[in-house]
């Protein structure tokens, strides 16, 4: 197979890059508009209770969307509440307005006004919005802030396009700078700038083609184009160092590219599979949003992958012989050195990097989620400043979620209503009720948790309300609700998740290193890696400790979506260098370098390749640390530490002590296992002999195997 597909990028070169301009094209020319049909709700669960009973609701009583306006300035100014008075009049003659209330003086400082302004539903409210808040904005007296419907929908989409432009504009330039510092010339360091660019191409095509079948998170742009970004340069990072390499030992530029292809393509194949695998176990969730985000990473990842492929060898096979070989190196390197030092205390090693591991994860078991609030925008955004203006003039009215929704099929004059209102009443957390007819037979509780409308107590109300006897049918929405219906999911899914991820990872794993014991080995360290990387995470954005440095604040809580992206990305991300790690390890292995001496030789060869590579992608992922949304900025950090763990932690230190004490058993295969491996391998070269001029052997005992 790689034989075949060097082969025809070699040959037909220019139809290969015609074929990736074609993508990049479609990608950046109608891909971009993604970007008008984003939305920003996450954390539903389809054919859940909250759901249904959601649906219901729009149905027979379908709530108009609002906008909310706070006027700053003295309530006593009469120049101020005249120019608000005659806005008020004016909003209220719009089209598209279905009702503006009186403005409300702030009770607690005397110095705002509140306005609330009801859209009528259809296909206007967003037209509706931008006008109101356009005329209310021309009160000159005092400070204007309007937020909420459908001008908080569109901020969260600007924002998503503000925060992928200057991720962008700060990690590339940084990211041109190490390539040239590793590779030493333009061509060689643009090649992964160019396979990056085609990736992003390509996740905005598939992003809009999701949007045209599915809803599509403003999140998703920027986590699948970081992605995107981070992973093409990688595999071209590895594809195009083994192009050196290769160029040192042969002259002819096809036959480097060849040989390229059938060892760091190889690795490339399983590196993206596993990615892909890892990102594809979302489906299992019936959350849209998270269900989207597997199939479009996997998408993404697939296609760096095919990228890497075919046009960089096309790229090589046109352009290759200005690329410069990679220098010759002999006798012991820093890596090499490391391996040695592990392998002759690797008990220790392995007992010190586990508990620091396990320390830094112990905050997770405190990990809190939620749906978020606005205090996750910047401090610039109208929603943002309408937030924090409600909690100083309007501390009563500061509530972004909705209160606990009952639907009760019974008409409201039954009795059974009022006994079921009491029993309401009477449950610990319930500040207040209110009864609401919805239609002839149906009948609306409105329910006020004493407390957060996300918190324990709130949510225990809505436990306790679908526990209570009724002589009818009753079911409880509101997002307390939604809150309860997604935690209870990811309860019942998550298992799935692990159970799919874990097996799809220990057959590729097994198909490339011919090994059950190295799989095993993988997924339990990178878990590892993950949960501290996690647990920073919690204790930085949750707890608010040092959150200042990467302008955020201690929210009190995880939005729901981090930690399920941050484990099935770093996981993907953490299999990627285990790969990379274990090609050149079980290369060196099979030249009869030793259980020992493979791991040093494969820790030095890959040494500079994976740091280079860690760089380059915890940059990209430091770029989203600066965003505007502290859901994104969390994820950004928790890559960027799962990376650093990865790179470090488990790759220098893990990795060489827990194969050092499994020697020779590392590549223990039985019989049957080997038949089923042979067939599954995509080996197509045999390794070359051990070099131990390059990197000596590790000289320590071999475990009796």
């Amino acid at each position: 197979m790689f034989r075949w597909i060097s082969g025809f990028t070699i040959r037909r070169p220019y139809v290969v890059v015609l074929a990736w301009v074609a993508v990049v094209a479609v990608g950046f020319g109608i891909g971009t508009g993604v970007f008008g049909r984003l939305i920003s709700d996450v954390g539903t669960v389809s054919g859940s209770e909250s759901m249904r009973a959601e649906q219901r609701l729009e149905e027979v009583a379908p709530q108009p969307d609002t906008i909310t306006a706070i006027v700053t300035g003295s309530v006593d100014d009469p120049e101020l509440r005249e120019q608000v008075t005659a806005a008020v009049a004016d909003v209220r003659t719009l089209p598209g307005i279905a009702d503006v209330s009186d403005p409300l003086p702030s009770p607690a400082t005397g110095e705002a006004y509140l306005i609330e302004v009801a859209l009528t539903p259809g296909d206007t409210q967003e037209d509706a919005a931008e006008d109101a808040a356009d005329r209310l904005a021309d009160v000159d007296a005092g400070a204007v802030t309007v937020a909420g419907g459908p001008l908080s929908e569109a901020e969260f989409g600007e924002q998503a396009q503000e925060d992928v432009a200057r991720a962008e504009l700060l990690s590339m330039p940084v990211v041109l700078i190490l390539l040239l510092i590793v590779f030493g010339g333009f061509l060689a360091a643009g090649l992964p700038l160019l396979v990056a660019g085609v990736g992003v191409g390509g996740t905005f095509g598939v992003l809009y083609a999701f949007s045209l079948v599915s809803d599509v998170s403003v999140y998703a742009v920027q986590i699948t184009t970081m992605l995107a970004v981070g992973l093409a340069v990688d595999y071209a990072l590895l594809m195009v160092s083994r192009f050196r390499e290769e160029r040192r030992a042969v002259t002819d530029v096809a036959t480097a590219v060849t040989r390229t292809v059938a060892t760091a393509g190889r690795t490339v194949v399983f590196s993206g599979l596993t990615v892909a695998v890892a990102l594809a176990g979302l489906v299992v969730f019936p959350d849209p949003f998270l269900r989207s985000m597997g199939l479009a990473g996997a998408a993404v990842v697939l296609i760096d992958m095919a990228a890497a492929l075919t046009l960089l060898p096309a790229l090589l096979g046109r352009f290759g012989h200005r690329v410069s070989p990679a220098r010759v190196r002999t006798g012991d390197g820093v890596f090499a050195r490391v391996a040695r030092l592990v392998q002759r205390r690797p008990v220790l090693t392995l007992a010190v990097t586990g508990a620091a591991l396990v320390t830094l994860a112990a905050p997770v078991a405190d990990m809190h989620i939620s749906q978020g609030d606005p205090r996750m925008l910047p401090t610039s955004t109208q929603t943002r400043q309408l937030w924090d203006g409600l909690g100083t003039h309007f501390p009563e009215q500061a509530r972004w979620l909705g209160d606990i929704e009952v639907v009760a099929d019974a008409p409201a004059g039954d009795p059974a209503v009022a006994t079921l209102r009491d029993s309401i009443a009477d449950l610990p957390g319930v500040a207040t009720i209110e009864v609401t007819p919805l239609t002839d037979g149906l009948t609306g509780l409105d329910v006020e948790p004493s407390g957060s409308v996300e918190g324990d107590a709130a949510q225990d109300v809505v436990r306790a309300i679908r526990d209570l006897d009724a002589p009818f049918d009753l079911q409880v929405t509101g997002d307390t609700a939604m809150l309860v219906d997604y935690t209870s999911m990811l309860g019942e899914r998550l298992p799935w998740a692990i159970t799919i991820v874990a097996l799809g990872t220990l057959v590729l794993l097994f198909a490339f290193t011919g090994s059950i014991l190295l799989p095993i080995k993988a997924i339990l360290t990178n878990l590892l890696s993950i949960g501290a990387a996690l647990g920073v995470v919690v204790w930085v954005f949750q707890h608010g400790n040092l959150a200042g440095l990467v302008g955020a604040d201690g929210l009190g809580y995880l939005h729901l979506t981090v930690p399920i992206l941050v484990g099935a990305i770093a996981f993907g991300l953490s299999v990627d260098y285990e790969v990379f790690l274990l090609s050149r390890i079980r290369e060196r292995w099979l030249a009869g370098a030793g259980a020992s001496g493979s791991v040093a030789e494969g820790l030095q060869r890959t040494g500079g390749i994976v740091t280079a590579a860690a760089l380059v992608i915890g940059v990209v992922f430091a770029g989203f640390i600066v965003g505007g949304f502290a859901p994104i900025k969390a994820i950004g950090l928790g890559l960027v530490l799962a990376i650093a763990l990865d790179a470090v932690v488990v790759r220098m230190f893990l990795v060489p002590a827990t194969m050092t004490l499994l020697g020779a058993r590392n590549w223990w295969l039985p019989r049957p296992l080997r038949r089923i491996h042979d067939r599954i391998a995509l080996s197509e070269e045999t390794p070359p002999p051990s070099t131990v001029a390059e990197v000596a052997p590790v000289p320590v005992r071999e475990p009796i195997g």
